[in-house]
């Protein structure tokens, strides 16, 4: 497993990154950990979480992804770059949420628990927060590295405008800069490009792209003439209403078709074809792919082992243009 740094910082994390958000709900503890083991076994060593996790986003299930790595991770922590999130509800009260420095710090030394360690690599705000002044949010941040306990600065969700403000901000009041981008990037979702991936780049920001393979639409496992499976993303109730509209159409269909196509004559599954894709982008770090089995997970590593042709590249760019 390759290992590259984040952007311009010191810190190296390995290309593809482990996504955790179904362990606690459609994973529990025991296959959790089989696909965590399979991680170690593969040379993943970069596990993003967030503390809402498991999805669907529910207050009694919160944190129990969290708290499952953090069993795992007893002995281990040394060997891995641990990520986690906040800014989601984690209760009922007004400031159980946001990114106030209250809930900031509060949040912070919670997840601290769940993990069971003593600092947090990557500490991203999970999404913007318009209530509350971004430098209130970003001392917070540099009073948690000044602490020890994050080691660097991240952002989810965020558009151009909102990381050039808050890079803005840090630079000028000399806080904790911005190290890390999560943004949903794939190709039925490329608005990224136009100003988010190429401003990261600018900014020395590594990438690392939530849905690389589009909720599973880019595997090519569904059919546009069939009703969602209730058991996939797509049939969770409101959440799977929320990916539908993200991603069940027939312009989407039309993209995933040239993608099945390609990976057939590239000798790959459709879902390598559309990671070997993303790594094609200068600006991506390591794409975050969740498995809720060891053998999605070896699935999806095996695709840094593959290369599209120039050809396939332009195909697919050109088939998903109309999602820039």
């Amino acid at each position: 497993m390759e290992s590259v740094k984040l952007g311009r910082h010191g810190l190296r994390v390995s290309r593809i990154c482990l996504g955790t958000m179904v362990f606690g709900a459609q994973c529990d503890e025991a296959a959790s950990v089989a696909v965590l083991d399979a991680a170690e076994e593969l040379g993943i060593s970069f596990l993003d979480l967030a503390d809402v996790y498991p999805v669907p986003p529910d207050p009694k299930t919160a944190g129990a992804s969290e708290t499952i790595v953090g069993r795992w991770l007893k002995g281990r922590r040394n060997q891995f770059v641990v990520a986690t999130k906040f800014n989601g509800p984690m209760g009922p009260g007004a400031n159980d949420r946001g990114a106030s420095r209250r809930h900031l710090i509060e949040a912070c030394e919670s997840s601290l628990r769940r993990l069971q360690t003593d600092r947090i690599d990557i500490y991203y705000a999970h999404q913007f927060d318009p209530t509350t002044p971004l430098d209130e949010t970003l001392e917070a941040f540099d009073r948690l590295r000044a602490d020890g306990k994050i080691h660097y600065v991240g952002i989810s969700n965020y558009s151009a405008w909102q990381l050039g403000l808050a890079h803005a901000i840090a630079a000028e009041r000399r806080l904790a800069p911005i190290a890390a981008l999560q943004p949903r990037y794939n190709l039925l979702f490329r608005q990224a490009e136009r100003d988010l991936l190429p401003l990261a780049a600018a900014l020395g920001i590594g990438v690392m792209p939530y849905n690389p393979l589009g909720a599973g639409m880019l595997t090519g496992k569904y059919r546009r003439a069939s009703e969602p499976p209730p058991e996939s993303r797509f049939g969770w109730g409101d959440y799977g209403r929320m990916y539908q509209g993200r991603y069940w159409s027939d312009e989407m269909f039309k993209v995933v078709d040239s993608v099945v196509e390609v990976a057939k004559q590239e000798s790959m599954t459709p879902g390598q074809a559309a990671l070997a894709w993303i790594l094609t982008r200068g600006a991506i770090t390591a794409p975050i792919v969740g498995a809720s089995r060891p053998e999605q997970l070896r699935e999806s590593v095996q695709a840094l082992d593959k290369r599209l042709s120039p050809e396939s590249v332009e195909r697919l760019d050109e088939a998903s243009r109309s999602f820039l």
